[in-house]
């Protein structure tokens, strides 16, 4: 039985990039990488929690995105930290810089994953949260919570 070509397995996730900011708009990008980093992601060590984008010279990079070195790589394996380039059209580079030099908005890697055979990344353009935004959403966390909890004790006798 072959797989579905648009299955989706996730990688590594930002939880922490929708905590800090409001997603705004997000996009299905590709990343050029070396075959040892493949086989790294393959086997699930990535993580992204201090990653961060910028556009340089009309291209988009990513920073900070950690992928262990593969056991069996030796001279193959690139550095774990070494910037990344996303591989996106020019208009939507362009659009994503006009979005940016508004104040407080930001671009953010928002998950890694395997679509079909591709290394996908999604990113999303951000603006950054207010501390009473941060509570705003704990405060509703906490209140999901506990209706879930009184919902279930209730059901249970």
């Amino acid at each position: 039985m072959a797989k579905a070509k648009d299955s989706r397995k996730l990688i590594a996730n930002n939880k922490k990039a929708f905590f800090d900011y409001f997603i705004i708009e997000k996009l299905e990008v590709g990343i050029a990488l070396h075959g040892t980093e493949v086989k790294s992601l393959r086997m699930g060590k990535c993580s992204i929690k201090e990653a961060f984008i910028r556009i340089e010279q009309g291209e988009m990079f990513l920073y900070g995105m950690h992928i262990s070195p593969y056991e069996k790589g030796n001279i193959f394996n690139k550095d774990p930290l070494r910037v990344k380039k996303l591989l996106l059209h020019k208009y939507q580079i362009r659009k994503f810089s006009q979005e940016i030099a508004k104040q407080g908005y930001t671009i953010v890697p928002l998950n890694v994953y395997f679509s079909g055979s591709h290394v996908k990344v999604e990113i999303g353009l951000a603006k950054g949260k207010k501390l009473y935004d941060k509570r705003e959403d704990i405060a509703k966390k906490d209140q999901r919570r506990e209706a879930e909890k009184n919902f279930k004790v209730k059901n249970l006798y």
